[in-house]
């Protein structure tokens, strides 16, 4: 491990923007589990749903139980992602420990259709500006990453598996209706989390294959200031005239949500019968991608 990710980066650390994230994620997140989800007993997964389970069970300080429950976490955060990652989650859980313990939010509502929906995406995007911001408001992301390592699973299968027991509890100390709706809340949460931390910016790859390439290629490098990557193959091979093929070009494009559909009539209008296919990535960078700035 290099001695860099040892060394904490204090510039990233206290960087204005980050920590305006951190502090309106945290903020959304207290809304949520104070004002839907903790008067409720509705939870969340990972380590939130942990932290509200125990704090119905023990009625222990719901701020003091996520704190200590994350700190074993922020040692695994320090050994994988580095000691800044640490530092930075650190702060944000020290934030929400205390915003937990002294603020105080009225229950917004008892109808559990809107806690399920209203409180998931609340504590959705509330993560979501937090991993914007360069750190972690729970430890199970961080857990997943390390199981995914030792045994193989993706990290999707890995927190499914978590969650899974979480829910168990669930049903069998608050009944299999609030279990239920929970695991509604976890689904909101998880869509909100992912559209907030991707944004309108998340990449996906358009693939194109056309008999009017070269018009293409233009269309997407010099209209639309993208770039290209041509991969050779053949075209043909169809049933009624397996042995007819010919020489063709696949075009490679990655592309944001909102240049997707600008960019996809573009091509209809050159060439109505153009193939195209769609892949949704989730990281993409290099290139001449819109970069994006490193606190």
């Amino acid at each position: 491990m290099s001695q860099h990710h040892h060394k904490i980066n204090w510039k990233e650390v206290f960087h204005l923007k980050s920590l305006a994230l951190n502090v309106t994620g945290v903020a959304i997140i207290t809304l949520a589990l104070k004002g839907f989800m903790i008067p409720n007993s509705f939870l969340d997964g990972g380590i939130t749903g942990i932290s509200i389970l125990i704090h119905e069970i023990t009625h222990w300080p719901f701020g003091i139980i996520i704190l200590v429950l994350n700190i074993p976490f922020l040692f695994l955060g320090k050994k994988i992602l580095g000691t800044t990652f640490a530092v930075q989650s650190a702060i944000t859980l020290l934030l929400l420990s205390l915003s937990m313990s002294f603020i105080h939010i009225e229950a917004v509502t008892s109808d559990k259709l809107l806690i399920a929906l209203f409180g998931g995406c609340l504590i959705g995007v509330g993560m979501g500006l937090c991993v914007r911001g360069g750190t972690a408001a729970d430890g199970a992301e961080i857990l997943a990453v390390l199981t995914t390592r030792k045994i193989g699973l993706n990290v999707s299968e890995v927190i499914f598996a978590m969650n899974a027991l979480i829910f168990l509890a669930a049903a069998y100390s608050f009944g299999i209706s609030t279990a239920l709706y929970s695991i509604v809340t976890y689904f909101a949460a998880i869509k909100s989390l992912d559209y907030v931390a991707d944004g309108l910016e998340q990449y996906t790859s358009l693939n194109i294959i056309s008999s009017r390439s070269e018009e293409i290629k233009e269309i997407i490098v010099k209209k639309f200031g993208k770039g290209i990557t041509v991969i050779k193959g053949e075209r043909g091979y169809l049933p009624q005239s397996f042995d007819v093929k010919q020489d063709c070009d696949i075009i490679v494009t990655i592309v944001t949500r909102l240049e997707l559909l600008r960019i996809k009539e573009a091509i209809s209008e050159l060439d109505p019968a153009a193939f195209m296919y769609i892949q949704y990535i989730k990281e993409a960078s290099g290139g001449i991608l819109r970069l994006k700035k490193k606190h």
